[in-house]
């Protein structure tokens, strides 16, 4: 069971990924809208919109969507993300 501080951390920490999940949609997007990437890809808008606020946690099944929707292989995606995150960056210190 983890302590107040380490779960304090732990959201500090997820909330960093997020984040880089939200640059990375956006970054991949582009100027193309919201609306438009949604409705060509059959992906809510609403969970777009939250991910790309940092916001939202997505499923694993939603980001695998998101990554053919940019024709991108799931693990392509996962390592833009991982490219935005800090250098050394770690979820559980070990």
């Amino acid at each position: 069971m983890l302590s107040m501080q380490e779960e304090r951390d732990l959201n500090k920490k997820k909330k960093i990924i997020l984040e880089a999940l939200a640059k990375t949609l956006k970054d991949l997007r582009g100027a193309q809208s919201q609306f438009r990437f949604c409705s060509e890809n059959d992906i809510s808008i609403d969970v777009i919109s939250k991910c790309e606020r940092a916001v939202k946690d997505p499923q694993l099944t939603t980001l695998c969507k998101i990554a053919e929707g940019f024709d991108l292989s799931f693990s392509e995606l996962a390592l833009r993300i991982e490219n935005n995150l800090p250098h050394n960056f770690f979820l559980i210190e070990k």
